[in-house]
């Protein structure tokens, strides 16, 4: 019996979370698994009415589940950052989830803004670090609200930290097993503390997998090459703030948010997996949003779990649906609303 943790969290965060909940239910019936789930309010609305952000019990209970599926945080009505560090960063930091995992691939050349790419040149996975660099929150003021205010904002890299999420990188290529090659993503020339770690460390555990390939690359030719030449990547390994800026990058040369999920992966714990295109309030109710983001993390967590099978059929039903029946991938532009799509996944089972 799977044990499933739900946070449908705000804006068009439930409705998404609904369809994905709707293919687990037939997924499960149809590959003889069995799961429970448990819904947790946490969020803008719960916030607002309560002033609470998490309970004290938040994280315990999260901890008895296998894994977390996620909607959307973020609530027009609350001021930005509040939810994001006081939920998705807390929980992140908690549990230990110091793998963001974001496979960018696309499904349909006709939804790529490139020109000329097919879905076999855009095929790869960003392994981003979640625990550190500079969503660590150190830093400080100094004359803070005077002429010669100076802010500070530290990047805070552990060997440790770095290794484990360098390790991971080097196991996931290899298992992925398609072009078994690591890309290092960073900025060795001009951020010469973290990045020579960082360097060092990559460098020093290549040694240890003889059978994956390795290159690197500064993170700004990172962001000319996923527009140029996104076929010279398979998996890329990066902090936190360079592997958040170029996953969004990735999501739109697999085209666009509404089809771009994520996972935040604690290898030997509860990991959280969810849609990356945050809560969209300006489509909440409307029926117009794209839930295949929602559906596609969710088929990651079935990987996570070992339903693989289910997982696989997932993909291959999202897959035909972007192939043959979706006019775009933007909400309110599909040509059919967020229910239908979900109930087309399911036949298609």
């Amino acid at each position: 019996m799977h044990k499933i943790a739900v946070i449908p969290g705000d804006g068009t965060g439930p409705e998404v979370v609904r369809e994905g909940l709707k293919v687990l239910d037939a997924a499960s019936k149809k590959f003889g698994f069995k799961y429970e789930t448990q819904t947790f309010d946490f969020g803008g609305e719960r916030y607002l009415k309560t002033g609470e952000i998490l309970p004290d019990s938040a994280v315990p209970d999260l901890r008895k589940f296998e894994a977390i599926f996620l909607g959307a945080i973020g609530h027009p009505d609350v001021k930005p950052g509040i939810l994001e560090q006081g939920i998705l960063l807390k929980l992140r930091f908690s549990l230990d989830q110091y793998i963001n995992l974001r496979p960018v691939k696309l499904y349909n050349a006709d939804f790529c803004p490139l020109k000329g790419k097919n879905p076999e040149d855009i095929d790869f996975v960003v392994v981003r670090e979640n625990s550190e660099g500079l969503y660590k929150g150190l830093g400080e003021f100094q004359k803070k609200g005077t002429k010669d205010e100076v802010a500070i904002q530290i990047s805070h890299n552990t060997r440790a930290g770095v290794e484990r999420c360098i390790r991971y990188a080097f196991e996931f290529a290899r298992k992925r097993n398609k072009r078994k090659q690591l890309t290092l993503c960073g900025k060795t020339n001009v951020l010469t503390f973290a990045w020579d770690l960082w360097q060092r460390i990559f460098n020093e555990v290549a040694k240890e997998y003889t059978d994956i390939k390795t290159d690197y690359a500064h993170v700004d030719a990172t962001t000319m090459w996923f527009v140029k030449n996104p076929e010279w990547f398979d998996v890329i390994v990066t902090d936190n703030m360079f592997g958040d800026i170029i996953t969004d990058l990735g999501a739109m040369i697999q085209g666009g948010m509404g089809i771009a999920a994520g996972g935040n992966i604690n290898p030997k714990g509860v990991s959280m997996f969810e849609p990356i295109g945050g809560s969209a309030p300006k489509y909440t109710g409307k029926n117009v949003i794209n839930p295949l983001a929602a559906i596609c993390a969710l088929g990651m967590l079935l990987e996570n779990i070992g339903e693989k099978i289910a997982a696989k059929a997932i993909e291959d039903a999202v897959i035909k649906i972007v192939g043959t029946k979706l006019k775009s991938l933007a909400a309110g532009k599909m040509g059919y609303g967020t229910a239908e799509v979900g109930d087309l996944v399911v036949k298609y089972l």
